[in-house]
């Protein structure tokens, strides 16, 4: 492996897979695609739709693998993550392997790999290191103001973009008035205090599946995780992410 693309795929809809995107994918002599298991097993079918979408070049070769599961009963969590990361990455060497002289190594990530992923700290633990080359996908945050039809921020006013567990353990941030909340498996949202926050919310954005919601967060909460709870039971996994706004706005 002597270089490294990074592909964004934005949502997983092959039509956010920018042009550049595509054409760093044909001149990748080995495309890698992680299976996540059999309840996640959508998320390697639409790689696998977007490789049959885009991949024109017939000197390119495909090989899947078992991406390793985090340990979560690990009590100290950073530490847990590292273990996890040095699994991957040598996951990522095992598939290679299986090609001889494929130089030059393709993955496609969710979203943009520099925004909130570790594909890029786990490419840093690969010996000897590649070239690294990223391809910026269509984020989350992008796919979610253009499904609602809104603006990220008010004028002249600032913004974050956080954590669910960041969320929960330090409440809504300080200094803004508006808050984007990405990898969130517990609907943290709960821990707030509704009162005056709006909530703008999606999952599988950009897919057939898209499902939105919107409207002051004291009713469209509940709503929300009765959806969330029904989608991800149909579906087996669920991608989400949402806007939370303070009203009226400080002065």
């Amino acid at each position: 492996m002597n270089e490294l693309f990074l592909i964004g795929i934005g949502t997983g809809n092959p039509d956010h897979l920018t042009f550049a995107g595509a054409k760093a994918l044909n001149q990748a002599d080995l495309v890698l695609v992680p299976r996540k298991g059999p309840d996640k097993a959508d998320l390697a079918d639409l790689r696998r739709q977007i490789l049959a979408k885009v991949l024109t070049n017939p000197t390119t070769q495909v090989v899947e693998f078992d991406l390793p599961l985090r340990d979560a009963a690990n009590p100290d969590y950073r530490a847990g993550v590292d273990d996890w990361h040095d699994a991957i990455a040598a996951a990522w060497t095992r598939a290679a392997a299986r090609v001889p002289g494929a130089g030059r190594v393709a993955l496609l990530v969710w979203g943009d790999p520099s925004l909130y992923d570790s594909t890029l700290r786990i490419a840093a633990r690969l010996t000897p290191p590649p070239r690294i080359r990223v391809e910026p996908g269509i984020t989350a945050i992008q796919a979610l103001c253009a499904a609602h039809a809104i603006p990220l921020n008010r004028i002249g006013s600032p913004f974050t973009v956080t954590t669910g567990r960041q969320l929960r353990d330090h409440g809504f941030p300080s200094g803004c008035d508006t808050c984007l909340v990405m990898l969130d498996g517990e609907n943290s949202f709960q821990t707030l205090d509704p009162q005056g926050l709006e909530i703008w919310w999606g999952a599988y954005l950009g897919m057939e599946a898209q499902i939105l919601d919107h409207g002051p967060l004291a009713e469209a909460g509940p709503r929300i995780l009765a959806t969330r709870s029904a989608a991800r039971q149909a579906q087996g996994w669920i991608m989400d992410i949402y806007l939370l706004r303070r009203h009226p706005a400080p002065d």
